[in-house]
């Protein structure tokens, strides 16, 4: 895995830390990331995102907790041994729950027609 691979946005109101474990949740369940796979070092992160090193080191550390990561002796952190390969749809779309209902609940407010929220939506994610 590449350190260009995370998308981290210091604008948004969830904390960096959390963007890290959320991207690595979706990464290995959309099989983007296998077993075993290597991740960056923390200094490769911190240093290619412009970020703290002990946020990404909070970041490894709450997915090793979780399961997602293990550390291992002479490669630093790698997907977990245990994770099983990529997840079903349902399970990916259950991964996606939250940010869905907050879109919902925007659209709604900005009273936009689901139509028009579906092909803006379409179009972001290229069909």
């Amino acid at each position: 895995m590449d350190a260009s691979l995370l998308t981290i946005q210091p604008n948004l109101v969830e904390p960096i830390y959390r963007q890290i474990v959320e991207q690595l949740r979706r990464l290995i369940a959309g099989g983007q990331l296998a077993p075993g796979d290597p991740l960056p070092s923390v200094r490769e992160v911190a240093g290619f995102h412009a970020i703290n090193p002990m946020t990404v080191s909070r970041a490894y550390g709450m997915a090793e907790t979780e399961g997602l990561l293990e550390r291992q002796r002479g490669k630093g952190m790698v997907v977990a041994a245990t994770r099983s390969a990529a997840q079903n749809q349902s399970q990916r779309l259950a991964l996606l729950e939250p940010q869905l209902l907050e879109l919902a609940r925007h659209a709604g407010e900005l009273e936009l027609p689901a139509d028009a929220v579906l092909r803006r939506l379409a179009k972001l994610l290229g069909d």
